[in-house]
Protein backbone atom coordinates (compact mmCIF):
# COMPACT_ATOMS: atom_id res chain seq x y z
CA UNK A 1 0.00 0.00 0.00
CA UNK A 2 1.32 3.35 -1.24
CA UNK A 3 0.72 6.07 1.80
CA UNK A 4 -1.53 7.60 -1.11
CA UNK A 5 -3.37 4.46 -0.96
CA UNK A 6 -3.30 4.80 2.56
CA UNK A 7 -5.34 7.75 2.78
CA UNK A 8 -9.15 6.91 2.04
CA UNK A 9 -9.28 4.34 4.68
CA UNK A 10 -7.90 6.62 7.34
CA UNK A 11 -10.11 9.44 6.26
CA UNK A 12 -13.16 7.25 6.60
CA UNK A 13 -11.81 5.77 9.81
CA UNK A 14 -11.28 9.66 11.17
CA UNK A 15 -15.03 10.29 9.67
CA UNK A 16 -16.45 7.63 12.05
CA UNK A 17 -14.67 8.45 14.76
CA UNK A 18 -15.35 11.99 14.79
CA UNK A 19 -19.73 10.51 14.71
CA UNK A 20 -18.35 8.30 17.54
CA UNK A 21 -17.27 11.30 19.88
CA UNK A 22 -20.50 13.50 18.97
CA UNK A 23 -22.37 10.99 19.68
CA UNK A 24 -21.11 10.28 23.29
CA UNK A 25 -20.66 14.34 23.77
CA UNK A 26 -24.48 14.20 22.97
CA UNK A 27 -25.05 11.51 25.72
CA UNK A 28 -22.97 13.20 28.13
CA UNK A 29 -24.93 16.66 27.39
CA UNK A 30 -28.28 14.96 28.01
CA UNK A 31 -26.62 14.09 31.29
CA UNK A 32 -25.60 17.63 32.13
CA UNK A 33 -22.24 16.06 32.32
CA UNK A 34 -20.18 19.52 30.55
CA UNK A 35 -16.95 18.50 31.41
CA UNK A 36 -17.33 16.00 29.57
CA UNK A 37 -19.39 16.99 26.85
CA UNK A 38 -16.69 19.65 26.23
CA UNK A 39 -13.93 16.95 26.32
CA UNK A 40 -15.75 14.95 24.13
CA UNK A 41 -16.82 17.87 21.46
CA UNK A 42 -13.12 19.13 21.54
CA UNK A 43 -12.15 15.77 20.51
CA UNK A 44 -14.82 15.30 17.29
CA UNK A 45 -13.15 18.75 16.72
CA UNK A 46 -9.32 17.32 16.50
CA UNK A 47 -10.74 14.59 14.61
CA UNK A 48 -12.21 16.46 11.95
CA UNK A 49 -9.32 18.69 11.55
CA UNK A 50 -6.80 15.86 11.11
CA UNK A 51 -9.77 14.71 8.44
CA UNK A 52 -9.69 17.78 6.78
CA UNK A 53 -5.57 17.71 6.59
CA UNK A 54 -5.64 14.17 5.37
CA UNK A 55 -8.13 15.14 2.73
CA UNK A 56 -6.83 18.02 1.67
CA UNK A 57 -3.02 16.51 1.27
CA UNK A 58 -4.45 12.87 -0.43
CA UNK A 59 -6.18 15.30 -3.19
CA UNK A 60 -3.11 17.05 -3.08
CA UNK A 61 -0.96 14.37 -3.89
CA UNK A 62 -3.07 12.85 -6.48
CA UNK A 63 -2.95 16.70 -8.49
CA UNK A 64 -6.64 16.71 -7.85
CA UNK A 65 -7.46 13.23 -9.61
CA UNK A 66 -11.21 12.83 -8.70
CA UNK A 67 -12.06 8.55 -7.47
CA UNK A 68 -14.77 7.34 -10.17
CA UNK A 69 -17.88 5.86 -8.98
CA UNK A 70 -18.11 2.34 -10.93
CA UNK A 71 -21.74 1.87 -9.97
CA UNK A 72 -24.61 1.81 -12.58
CA UNK A 73 -28.09 2.77 -12.26
CA UNK A 74 -30.22 3.22 -9.50
CA UNK A 75 -26.81 3.04 -6.95
CA UNK A 76 -25.16 5.68 -9.36
CA UNK A 77 -28.13 7.68 -8.25
CA UNK A 78 -28.16 6.61 -4.33
CA UNK A 79 -24.07 7.36 -4.40
CA UNK A 80 -24.45 10.92 -6.28
CA UNK A 81 -27.54 11.63 -4.01
CA UNK A 82 -25.42 10.87 -0.82
CA UNK A 83 -22.00 12.69 -1.92
CA UNK A 84 -24.03 15.69 -3.04
CA UNK A 85 -25.89 16.30 -0.06
CA UNK A 86 -22.55 15.63 2.08
CA UNK A 87 -20.63 17.74 0.15
CA UNK A 88 -22.99 20.67 0.53
CA UNK A 89 -23.03 20.01 4.40
CA UNK A 90 -19.80 19.56 4.96
CA UNK A 91 -18.91 22.86 3.31
CA UNK A 92 -22.19 24.74 5.71
CA UNK A 93 -21.06 22.75 9.01
CA UNK A 94 -17.81 23.91 9.39
CA UNK A 95 -18.58 27.99 10.07
CA UNK A 96 -21.85 26.38 11.75
CA UNK A 97 -19.42 23.72 14.04
CA UNK A 98 -16.36 26.95 14.74
CA UNK A 99 -19.25 28.74 16.01
CA UNK A 100 -20.92 26.08 18.45
CA UNK A 101 -17.86 25.25 20.09
CA UNK A 102 -17.03 29.07 20.29
CA UNK A 103 -20.13 29.89 21.84
CA UNK A 104 -19.82 26.44 23.71
CA UNK A 105 -16.32 27.56 25.12
CA UNK A 106 -17.36 31.00 25.79
CA UNK A 107 -20.43 29.70 27.96
CA UNK A 108 -22.92 31.14 26.18
CA UNK A 109 -25.32 28.87 26.57
CA UNK A 110 -28.24 30.13 24.94
CA UNK A 111 -26.38 30.96 21.76
CA UNK A 112 -24.69 27.69 21.53
CA UNK A 113 -28.03 25.94 22.07
CA UNK A 114 -29.41 27.61 19.16
CA UNK A 115 -26.73 26.78 16.91
CA UNK A 116 -25.80 23.27 18.40
CA UNK A 117 -29.46 21.76 17.47
CA UNK A 118 -28.68 22.36 13.89
CA UNK A 119 -24.83 21.63 13.90
CA UNK A 120 -25.12 18.45 15.59
CA UNK A 121 -27.30 16.62 13.34
CA UNK A 122 -25.76 17.91 10.65
CA UNK A 123 -22.20 17.20 11.64
CA UNK A 124 -23.47 13.35 12.81
CA UNK A 125 -24.97 13.44 8.45
CA UNK A 126 -21.43 14.49 7.10
CA UNK A 127 -19.66 12.13 9.63
CA UNK A 128 -21.75 8.73 8.51
CA UNK A 129 -22.16 9.34 4.70
CA UNK A 130 -18.40 10.25 4.32
CA UNK A 131 -17.99 6.61 5.58
CA UNK A 132 -20.90 5.67 2.84
CA UNK A 133 -18.97 7.04 0.20
CA UNK A 134 -15.86 5.38 1.17
CA UNK A 135 -17.33 2.11 1.23
CA UNK A 136 -19.11 2.74 -2.00
CA UNK A 137 -16.25 4.69 -3.56
CA UNK A 138 -13.68 1.29 -2.17
CA UNK A 139 -15.58 -1.22 -1.59
CA UNK A 140 -19.27 -2.23 -2.62
CA UNK A 141 -18.01 -0.21 -5.93
CA UNK A 142 -14.53 0.35 -6.92
CA UNK A 143 -12.97 1.14 -10.01
CA UNK A 144 -10.70 -0.90 -12.17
Amino acid sequence: MTAVQFFPPLNASLNALSGVLLLIAYVYIRRRNIPRHRFFMLAACSTSVLFLICYVTYHTLRGGVVTTFAGTGGWRTLYLSILTSHTILAVIIVPMAILSVWNGLKMRVPQHRRIAKWTFPMWMYVSVTGVLVYFFLYHWFPSA
